[in-house]
């Protein structure tokens, strides 16, 4: 058997990487962080438990990784439904929907990530995926007319971090609604603007329990035996 091309390989490496992403992402938001092990998640997205520890340095930088995918493809999906815009205040409401949606359909999904976000050993971790999501916010805030992008991008993440935060407290949490109020009229958006509370967004529904579109897997996750086209991803051993 001829070996496998590079590109071979490396479409093997990526698919890889998006089946372990999408399985943490289901699995926390099923079951919470601390019932996860990483074990689960390679066993959920049919890898073999070493390829975990071969592409992230561990669980809570592979959950955070897998949550930034969420919200950067979400994001991305609100800003480009149809009818597309380029207008500001449209896309800014749009992003103001998309990350409060998030917390009001995935409550556990986000509570784990926020909370890992405070963990001292861990914190924040700059990955590919937080670098889009990124990206998509600075873009939305230099089409709302912002005249300095980076006095003004830390800002709106800082909000919505602050929001998501907000609405999932144990105990008190405050409307989504109301939240959505406040960013609002310190955006000076209509309430109309965006997807408002109670209503569809084109073309679906705000909450879909199906994500695979957001992982390049070619479908959802399921539990199955390890990938052996997996073997194109691990180190190369000594003899």
């Amino acid at each position: 058997m001829s070996p496998r091309s590079a590109s071979v390989n490396e479409e093997l490496r990526r698919r890889s990487k998006e089946r372990l992403l999408q399985a943490a992402v289901e699995l926390v938001g099923e079951h919470g962080y601390d019932a996860t092990t990483l074990g689960d998640i390679a066993e959920r997205a049919g890898s073999a438990r070493g390829l975990v520890s071969y592409y992230f340095p561990g669980k809570r930088q592979l959950v955070q990784s897998a949550v930034h995918r969420l919200m950067h493809r979400t994001l991305e999906e609100a800003l480009e439904r149809e009818p597309r815009t380029a207008e500001g205040r449209e896309r800014m409401a749009r992003a103001i929907d998309a990350v409060l949606g998030l917390a009001r359909d995935r409550p556990v999904l986000m509570r784990q990530h926020m909370a890992g976000l405070l963990q001292a050993d861990v914190g924040f971790v700059p990955c590919p995926e937080q670098r889009r999501l990124a990206e998509l916010l600075r873009d939305t805030v230099a089409r709302h007319g912002s005249r300095d992008v980076d006095r003004d991008y830390p800002v709106l993440r800082a909000l919505l971090m602050g929001a998501v935060f907000a609405a999932l407290v144990p105990g008190a949490p405050m409307p989504v609604p109301a939240l959505r109020a406040e960013l609002f009229g310190r955006y000076r958006l209509a309430w109309e603007l965006g997807v408002p509370p109670d209503t569809e967004a084109s073309g679906g529904t705000v909450c879909d329990t199906d994500l695979s579109r957001f992982f390049a897997t070619g479908g959802s996750v399921r539990p199955a035996r390890a990938d052996p086209a997996d073997g194109a991803d691990r180190p190369a051993q000594s003899k």
